[in-house]
């Protein structure tokens, strides 16, 4: 089990140059609006044990060189349960996030609803479901860190609801409590580094990393894009002033409108990194698309980005490491979002996990980068079972209508539509060593009921080879290698 924190403790750990938000009054009669006996002793008590006077502290803080608004539980108090007086708190960082546009990070460790408020306690996950909802339509990054433990309407809410989940080691994360679950319940199913399997959180972080990934990370889903740095597009004016003071001059969030994709600028696809030659034949493209010496997708990340940090899991339980995703730091420095195939057959959750990813690019005005290199997708019965079409036609779907460019480069292997899902319409780009077809040439020898003799003929037949692709115009150009 991780070390739990106090709430200023986990701040401190976060960022620096704190500064305690101003505290919503709202006065309660004697135990609470049940009369709960005992309550206000409770609270006396979670006063004197921890030095807050509710289960939450907000504030603004500096971490890296990006201040954001803070919202840390305080475990220590009466279990960082949630009750009227900490919706309150919530919802009115929330409105400082949105009018000195800030992105919001939530240090959670919470246990749920307040049993001493009843249902007025529990209502107040839809009060917080709805502020989230409206930082993701003001286009404020959310960052959540799961502290042990995180469960109940928390973990529902601020945890599971952000762009970016991360997790102390061993944190207890899980809807149910501890008290609560069935007595036969697999403990190790309830740990951030089981939510990490089941694609409910992005990573776990150790407390002496978690400084620097959080830095990196407001750093990337911060950046204003290229096009607002250009026109000097500055921070929003305040709506409404909380403080009688102005913010410190670190950044914030900048003014983008990616309702379409025309407002942000296309990112230009990668250099090749492997054989320079074109193919002289479909099934040299294929040979050469299917060499284990190729450069794959790590080689491609590593090579555009100065520095990038990934997102995993698709919020539905699974994940797929032969998709990566993520943002980095790519040419000129500005902010993108990538997809990359690695290679293998593509599962449903890697379809997810991307479709996931283009819709939060386009929420917070990033441009898109896509890699394809998969023989297809995933087609063994547990795929099936799993929603493999469903999960490709989400990925479609997103590609069609992302609100933000999108830029595809195939580096490997294209097999039909399990590859396409990923591919950007009219702006999808090759690799000398690469090959996109309808089918793999062995298997639609075996339609056609061909011997195994004319597979090589066959991949002729489909004019898969880069050159063929430009002039069917079913890709824009074939790349060449930097400096070339």
């Amino acid at each position: 089990m991780t070390e739990r924190f106090s709430a200023r403790e986990a701040i401190a750990l976060t960022g620096g140059d704190f500064r305690e938000l101003p505290v919503p009054m709202r006065e309660f009669k004697p135990d609470g609006p049940l009369s709960w006996q005992g309550y206000d002793d409770s609270r006396r008590r979670a006063l004197t044990r921890t030095g807050e006077d509710e289960s939450v502290v907000c504030g603004t803080a500096v971490i890296g060189s990006t201040r954001a608004v803070l919202i840390a539980f305080e475990f220590g108090f009466l279990g960082g349960s949630l009750g009227e007086r900490t919706g309150d708190r919530v919802e009115a960082a929330y409105t400082h996030a949105r009018a000195h546009r800030l992105p919001v990070v939530s240090l959670v460790a919470t246990g749920g609803s307040r049993m001493q408020e009843g249902m007025l306690a529990l209502t107040q996950l839809q009060r917080v479901a709805r502020q989230s909802a409206l930082a993701r339509e003001a286009g404020l990054p959310q960052i959540a860190v799961l502290r042990d433990p995180t469960t109940g309407g928390g973990w529902a809410t601020l945890g599971a609801g952000a762009d970016v989940t991360l997790a102390l080691p061993g944190a207890q994360v899980g809807f149910a409590g501890s008290r609560v679950r069935p007595p036969d319940a697999d403990p190790a199913a309830y740990t951030a580094e089981a939510q990490v399997t089941a694609g409910a959180v992005d990573a776990v972080v150790r407390e002496e990393d978690l400084r620097e990934t959080l830095a990196l990370w407001l750093t990337l889903l911060t950046a204003p894009t290229a096009e607002a740095e250009a026109e000097g597009v500055a921070e929003s004016e305040s709506e409404s002033e909380s403080r009688g003071e102005s913010e410190p001059e670190s950044r914030g969030v900048a003014e983008t409108e990616p309702e379409s994709g025309g407002e942000v600028e296309p990112v230009p696809p990668p250099a090749a990194l492997g054989a320079p030659g074109l193919p002289a034949t479909g099934w040299d493209a294929v040979r050469h698309a299917r060499s284990p010496e190729r450069p794959r997708a790590a080689a491609y990340l590593d090579a555009y980005f100065s520095r990038r940090a990934a997102i995993s899991g698709d919020r539905c339980g699974g994940s797929d490491d032969g998709m990566l995703c993520g943002f980095g730091s790519g040419p000129a420095g500005r902010t993108v979002a990538y997809a990359a195939q690695c290679g293998t057959a593509t599962r449903p959750a890697g379809y997810r996990t991307a479709a996931r990813l283009i819709r939060l690019a386009g929420r917070l005005g990033f441009p898109v980068l896509t890699l394809v290199d998969t023989p297809g997708a995933a087609n063994d019965a547990q795929a099936e079972r799993q929603g493999a079409g469903s999960a490709i036609a989400d990925l479609f779907a997103a590609v069609a209508t992302a609100r933000t460019p999108v830029t595809t480069l195939v580096i490997g292997e294209g097999g039909s539509g399990g590859a396409l899902a990923l591919a950007a319409p009219g702006n999808t780009w090759a690799t000398p060593d690469s090959y996109f077809s309808v089918i793999a040439p062995e298997l639609a020898a075996a339609i056609l009921k061909r011997p195994a003799s004319e597979v090589h003929d066959t991949a002729d037949q489909l004019r898969i080879r880069p050159q063929d692709l430009v002039k069917l115009g079913v890709i824009r150009g074939v790349v060449g290698h930097a400096g070339r």
